[in-house]
């Protein structure tokens, strides 16, 4: 009796209320019906359960990982929290630099608020934030980098321009001896972040390390081909110089071989 009594109680509570009306309205069995509601509660956790302090705005971003030149439509989103107002900052900036010392501040610290959750702004973004034009934000980024900061955005981060990636730079710092806290100072990423980049390094060079084509790495772990061919060069640069950095990084990692099948990239046939 205890067991049904207990069964009656939980068939009235507002998940199961949930589950049922899921399995009505899509003619669904309960099992899937439940499915169906655990996922899409793990989405709603994932994206507006994140606790706001005042001062601090939700924002949903473009994932770090998606590469550059993807319509943002079809980008992975993350959600992330911002501080859009630190009275204890924002206030002192404000009586030394103006409006437009301030607008600098909250552009350099949400941006890199967004890195280091995984995310990267866009100037859309930031001039949507900031209540201004991509043209001033552009204008703001550029007087920056002359005065020596970088400025972590979508922009930057993939390199729409010529030359290397910025996680490949990153990279290259801390192999050739570069402290956290250097690289921090020079690029405005955190020590969190710096690691996250090496995790993604050592993943792609096991699986190199264990003969498996670029193709073959994108398709494991989802980076583009510009990426992992820079990491292989990387690593292939300081492996020969016996890199003591290097050597910590694989050290650290579990022995054996790296997760996963290799995937077979099908091509068709030209007749």
């Amino acid at each position: 009796m205890d067991h049904l009594f207990k069964q009656r109680l939980k068939s009235k509570s507002v998940e199961n209320s949930i589950i049922n009306s899921i399995a009505e309205d899509f003619n669904l069995t309960p099992i899937l019906a439940e499915a169906y509601f655990k996922q899409i509660k793990n989405y709603f956790s994932a994206h507006v359960g994140l606790e706001l302090s005042s001062g601090q705005i939700h924002y949903l971003a473009v994932d770090d990982r998606e590469p550059a030149g993807k319509p943002v439509t079809l980008c992975k989103k993350t959600s992330v929290r911002l501080n859009l107002h630190v009275p204890e900052q924002d206030i002192d900036i404000y009586h030394k630099s103006g409006l437009r010392g301030l607008r600098q501040h909250r552009l350099l610290r949400i941006t890199k608020e967004a890195i280091e959750q995984g995310a990267l702004l866009s100037y859309e973004d930031i001039a949507f934030l900031l209540t201004t034009s991509v043209v001033t934000i552009k204008r703001d980024v550029a007087a920056m980098r002359r005065n020596g900061l970088t400025i972590p955005s979508r922009g930057w981060r993939h390199d729409m321009g010529r030359g290397s990636t910025h996680k490949s730079q990153i990279l290259d710092l801390y192999l050739s001896g570069y402290m956290f806290s250097d690289i921090e100072k020079r690029t405005h990423h955190s020590e969190t972040a710096v690691k996250r980049y090496i995790q993604d390094f050592s993943k792609i060079v096991l699986l190199h390390k264990n003969n498996f084509t670029v193709d073959q790495i994108r398709i494991s772990t989802g980076f583009s081909n510009r990426l992992i061919g820079e990491y292989i060069i990387l690593f292939n640069k300081y492996s020969k110089d016996n890199n003591a950095k290097l050597k910590l990084i694989f050290q650290s990692l579990p022995k054996g071989k790296p997760d996963g099948k290799k995937k077979t990239v099908k091509t068709r046939k030209v007749r």
